[in-house]
């Protein structure tokens, strides 16, 4: 079932698509009642980076957090930090590769959510409507953005389990999906042996470690998600996000909707049209793209030839 939107505005990235993005999901909620969560790209933090780290559940949330921030400080500069639910945010200046950060970070319970210095992405177990209580999503101001409703069909209903996913190991890319993969063990056990970790049994995530994996080889965003159409089995609509583009993919089939409304602006994507024309009204004309598709949008440095 699950619901899912994107936005992308073409301008100079200064727009209310916190706001807008809560708005879409609210009118996804019946798609996906179990969890909800929004990957936004704004201007970042005035210098580094933002890491947003879950913190285990059965555990004191003071002592939690101060070993999180310890096995940050290893490795990383923090320069701020705050915790919100069962979240950590801190601000970080990383010298370090990566995978030292998450190496160091992620056990016994924790796990690195996202990270990246225009991303800020948070999810939790519920209403859309919490997700304010995370972060200002409702006053977040950016270029383009994500966002899911879940309904569990298969695994269990967690913060960990929600989408967005990051792309883990690729600052500023996260994914969301509504569908079934079905070679999703096959693509896992070959990624582990690849020394990727997964966090979930949800096959969605197995998507976010594809496009990580990809870029990793040489790929790029676009080049991932054409490949993708071929090398994802089963009945999937993603959506994927970089800090500078935005994009789709369909299965072959077209078993999972998906919606599309393009003005001089913005872009608006979801799948169901109600969702988008909460926040576009009647502009634009709506189109459903058909199967084995994808397509991705660039914000105007890269169409002037800078590098992605």
């Amino acid at each position: 079932m699950c619901g899912i939107a994107g936005l992308f505005h073409k301008g100079d990235g200064d727009e209310p698509v916190g706001a807008a993005l809560l708005r879409m999901l609210g009118a996804l909620a019946r798609r996906g009642p179990d969890s909800a969560g929004v990957a936004l790209f704004g201007a970042g933090v005035p210098r580094g980076e933002v890491c947003w780290i879950k913190i285990p559940e059965d555990a004191s949330p003071d002592e939690s957090e101060a070993i999180a921030l310890q096995r940050l400080g290893t490795v990383v500069r923090t320069v701020s930090h705050r915790r919100a639910r069962g979240l950590v945010r801190a601000v970080i200046e990383r010298a370090c590769p990566v995978a030292d950060l998450t190496g160091r970070v992620e056990r016994d319970g924790f796990e690195v959510v996202s990270l990246g210095r225009r991303l800020e992405l948070v999810k939790q177990v519920g209403d859309p409507s919490g997700l304010s209580e995370i972060l200002d999503v409702e006053g977040f101001r950016g270029s383009h953005g994500i966002g899911h409703t879940r309904l569990s069909t298969e695994s269990k209903v967690d913060l960990s389990h929600s989408q967005p996913f990051w792309a883990r190991g690729v600052p500023d890319l996260a994914t969301v999906h509504n569908g079934h993969i079905t070679n999703y063990d096959r693509l896992r056990r070959t990624y582990e042996q690849r020394g990727h970790r997964f966090f979930t049994h949800n096959d969605s995530e197995v998507i976010a470690v594809y496009i990580a994996d990809s870029m990793s080889r040489g790929r790029s965003f676009e080049e991932t998600l054409r490949a993708s159409l071929d090398d994802l089995d089963g009945s999937f609509t993603y959506l994927a996000a970089t800090a500078d583009e935005f994009g789709y993919a369909r299965d072959p089939f077209a078993l999972k909707p998906l919606i599309t409304v393009e003005t001089d602006d913005v872009v608006a994507v979801a799948n169901e049209e109600i969702a988008i024309r909460s926040v576009l009204g009647s502009a634009g004309a709506a189109h459903e793209p058909s199967g084995h598709v994808h397509r991705v949008w660039q914000r105007s440095p890269l169409r002037t030839g800078a590098a992605a």
